[in-house]
Parts: C-alpha cells; sequence; structure tokens
C-alpha cells in the first residue's frame, strides 16, 4: 500500500485528487495539507510514503518549500503536482529535489503512474514536459543563468503581475527586501523597466 499525503490549498483540487487516487486499490490518501506549515509539520509527523505537492502553498514557494521539506525528510519522495507547464519551473523543481513534475491538465492515468514510479524510487517527468526540460537545461550562457534562487522566484511572481507587496507576502520577505532583489535581477537581465522585464520572463518561459 503506497501512503499519500496530499498537499494543496484549494479544496476543490484535493477532492479531485481524492476520487482519482480512491480508484487505486493500492493507495491510500493518510492525510492532507493546506499550508506549507501544515506540510513540514505532517512530513514529519506522518507515516508517508509520496508526497503529492502543489508548488504554491502559502507560507511558502517552490524551491524553497522543496529544500525544507527535504531537510524534514530527506528520503521522501516529492511528487509536484502544479498549474506550471513550464520546463524551467520542472528544472528547477527536480533540480531542489523533487523526484518528479507533473501539471494538473494531465490525465489521470499520468498522476497515478508518477505516484507509482516515485514510490519506487525512480523519477518521473510528464512526457509533454520531458522536451521542454531538455531544451531548458542546454543554454546555461543565457543572462537569467545566473540568476540566484531567490531572484528567479522574484522574477517570475513580478511577471505573473504580483505586486511588491504580494511577493512579500508571499515569499516572507520585507518589501524593501523583494524591491532589492528586483533591482539586482534587472540589472543582472540589462533590462529598464518593467515592460522589458515581463518581456524576459515571457520570452524565455519564465513566468
Amino acid at each position: 500500500m503506497i501512503k499519500i499525503l496530499v498537499a494543496d490549498d484549494h479544496p476543490i483540487v484535493r477532492n479531485g485528487i481524492n476520487q482519482i487516487l480512491s480508484t487505486v486499490v493500492s493507495f491510500t490518501v493518510v492525510d492532507e495539507a493546506i499550508s506549507a506549515v501544515e506540510v513540514l509539520d505532517k512530513c514529519r509527523r506522518s507515516d508517508i510514503d509520496v508526497l503529492l505537492l502543489d508548488l504554491s502553498m502559502p507560507g511558502a514557494q517552490g524551491v524553497d518549500l522543496i529544500k525544507r521539506i527535504h531537510r524534514v525528510r530527506p528520503s521522501l519522495p516529492i511528487l509536484i503536482l502544479s498549474m506550471h507547464a513550464s520546463g524551467q519551473i520542472a528544472t528547477e523543481a527536480i533540480k531542489a529535489g523533487a523526484a518528479g513534475y507533473i501539471t494538473k491538465d494531465s490525465e489521470p492515468e499520468i498522476l497515478i503512474a508518477g505516484i507509482q514510479k516515485v514510490a519506487t524510487g525512480q523519477r518521473f517527468i510528464e512526457p509533454s514536459l520531458a522536451e521542454k526540460i531538455v531544451f531548458t537545461m542546454v543554454p546555461d550562457q543565457l543572462p537569467h543563468a545566473i540568476l540566484s534562487q531567490r531572484e528567479r522566484q522574484v522574477l517570475r511572481l513580478f511577471a505573473s503581475g504580483k505586486r511588491v507587496q504580494d511577493i512579500a507576502e508571499a515569499l516572507s520577505l520585507s518589501e524593501k527586501t523583494v524591491s532589492t532583489h528586483k533591482t539586482r535581477l534587472m540589472r543582472k537581465l540589462s533590462v529598464k523597466n518593467n515592460a522589458d522585464l515581463i518581456r524576459y520572463a515571457v520570452e524565455y518561459d519564465l513566468t
């Protein structure tokens, strides 16, 4: 029996996931989490084999959350279930320690296959993302290759329409710190204004 913790802050999404997983006799959802704090707490206390994790959880985001989970449960397979069909984001998640990555518009069979595979210690990437990841990992000479993980997070959130205040809240940072990260990443990318910054993020699939 594969024991699963489902971590997503949207009730409708969790209910849908639970319905899909209930069709597999070898799966059992032992718990749910709706925030980063709950994810970390339940990873410490719960007997689970796989964590099914949304990247955008209240309290911590993306790579930071994956790294925190690894400090709590180093050997726990993490399968990312995300709304972002981006090779760049998937690559960052895998490099941070996720065992697999699939998108929320995948067919149920993909989700089931992903859980089964990571539970056995293997990796799983949604097939439609595999090509994107291959090409994402090649151009290390591009300007954004020198951005820090935090700068990438700020860039992604800003390009998605978030204000400095929103980003500060999402990343648990001060507004001054977010503004500093933004200034530094704009300098590294050689962009002069917000429009150019958003254009760059869209061009290189960093949104």
